[in-house]
């Protein structure tokens, strides 16, 4: 079966700008062009407005100077407007051959936005173009409004493309411009319209306003259309445009006849980058390119894919430079763990893999939040302490307030026997170990030495939930170190001190 193939347009550059705070430099532009042409090997790129300002003039230059070095000139273009020619001049001083000419495509936007009557509208439209072909440009036209055009006047966006089919023109592409289109409409919609001007081509420019413009431009490949305008992450005005992430996954898996151009591995790598440049944060759970869309949950899911995959879909994270991770926390099961252990290439027996997976609980539960990168050291603090629990720390209270030392009341049992006492410090932690001391002095029990404290997180977690407080101990005799593990420093000290209290009793 001979596919059909279907051109994507990046309007990243362009409309995805137009995301309320976002920003490009000119260098930036420069970056995510070559990397949008290159990488990701889209079909064109839509990259400014012409007219907006100095700098986007200074950032259009210089892509159209490396486009040209390149043979990306054609691939490159640029919003322009009915203006008697000042766009035109812009772009040609600019270096930019290509210009997607902004037109009116409802006739309310006509009415009351340009107040003009249809003749006189493609009468300016129609010179527009000849400006540019007479300076060897190329134009492809916009129907701006164009959805609520065939909502509330079809017959002039008929008129409009009858008028349209007669210009020198490349492609006509038709926006929904305020994400009105529910995806019959879509369909519907492009269907007739394909049907009646089979010579021209045509490119569907989808927004989301009601989350549906992955649907609608499934819709609109289904009815015929010859091109998408997407960008990455779904950026643009308002809810944004059609994420080009989803929809290519989406042409891929389901219009088995529909060949597209995108290089699907570099799709994450390049969606990070838009993302770390505008400050655009990427939801967690954005399909493809969110950062648990991957993750495994429920030990359950866990577990079937452990046996047989059970809970993959087409959608492998391979596909797109990525990997299927397995979450820790209180819905994880021994599977969710030994998933994780096998990463780090750590085995442990079905006793132990209980009480992690028990700790692992007990800390979601806690609301705490817990990475791969923590498991090591949940491993050591869980089964580093096989001595029995004569000494327990059985409460606390640290208060640090301004102008005063921090103090510390707590309540220990040792063997059985509760005692109380409280003290002050240079710090929290001081003002424990004081409190301690004063215990064990009253009972005639020596204690060991502090020589060394260490807090560290776990390497490369992205998480708050854990550090680990580790403390070498001096006595007489020996030297050794015990290690306490929780979000919150102090308590992981206390939590070390406990372990020496347990060692130095038996």
């Amino acid at each position: 079966m001979k596919k059909r193939t279907l051109e994507i347009m990046d309007t990243t550059l362009r409309d995805g700008e137009q995301t309320s705070g976002v920003s490009f430099s000119a260098s930036e532009k420069l970056t995510l062009a070559k990397l949008l042409l290159l990488e990701l090997n889209v079909d064109r790129i839509e990259i400014a407005s012409a007219r907006v300002s100095d700098g986007e003039f200074n950032a259009v230059q210089g892509i159209t100077a490396w486009a040209a070095e390149n043979n990306f000139l054609d691939r490159v273009e640029v919003l322009t407007f009915v203006d008697g020619g000042t766009s035109i001049q812009w772009m040609q001083e600019a270096g930019a051959q290509v210009q997607n000419l902004l037109t009116k495509g409802s006739l309310n936007h006509l009415k009351f936005q340009l107040k003009q009557k249809p003749e006189q509208h493609f009468k300016n439209i129609a010179s527009s173009i000849q400006q540019a072909q007479d300076q060897g440009f190329k134009t492809n036209v916009y129907l701006e409004d164009w959805s609520n055009g065939m909502h509330h006047s079809e017959s002039y966006v008929y008129d409009y493309l009858d008028f349209i089919a007669e210009q020198a023109i490349g492609k006509v592409l038709l926006p929904d411009t305020l994400g009105v289109l529910t995806p019959d409409q879509t369909r519907t919609y492009l269907t007739s319209i394909i049907a009646r001007y089979p010579q021209l081509h045509f490119d569907f420019h989808g927004h989301n306003d009601y989350d549906l413009s992955v649907a609608n431009a499934l819709e609109a490949v289904k009815a015929g259309v010859h091109g998408l305008h997407l960008t990455v992450n779904g950026m643009g005005e308002r809810a944004g445009n059609a994420p080009l992430a989803s929809v290519v996954a989406v042409i891929n898996d389901f219009l088995p006849d529909i060949k597209i151009n995108i290089n699907e591995d570099s799709l994450y790598k390049v969606s990070k980058l838009v993302a770390t440049l505008t400050g655009f944060r990427i939801p967690a759970n954005k399909p493809i390119v969110g950062e648990n869309v991957f993750t495994q949950t429920a030990g359950i899911h866990a577990d079937g894919d452990h046996k047989k995959n059970l809970y993959f879909n087409d959608l492998l994270p391979e596909r797109f430079g990525r990997k299927r991770k397995y979450a820790l926390g209180k819905t994880s099961g021994k599977a969710n763990i030994q998933k994780n252990l096998l990463e780090l290439g750590l085995t442990l027996n079905d006793v132990d893999l209980k009480k992690v997976t028990q700790r692992i609980i007990e800390l979601g539960d806690k609301k705490e939040r817990v990475t791969a990168e923590d498991l090591p050291f949940i491993i050591s603090d869980v089964l580093g302490n096989n001595v029995a629990d004569k000494v327990k720390i059985q409460s606390y209270v640290l208060t640090h307030s301004k102008g005063l030392k921090p103090t510390t009341s707590i309540n220990v049992e040792i063997d059985g026997k509760s005692f109380e006492e409280n003290a002050s410090g240079d710090g929290q932690y001081d003002a424990f170990w004081n409190a301690l001391q004063k215990i064990y002095h009253l009972q005639q029990l020596d204690l060991p030495n502090l020589v060394d404290y260490a807090v560290r997180i776990p390497p490369g977690s992205n998480s708050d939930a854990l550090c680990e407080t580790t403390i070498t101990w001096k006595s007489e005799n020996k030297e050794f170190t015990t290690r306490g593990l929780d979000s919150d420093q102090t308590v992981s000290a206390i939590k070390a001190t406990e372990k020496m209290l347990n060692i130095i009793h038996n």
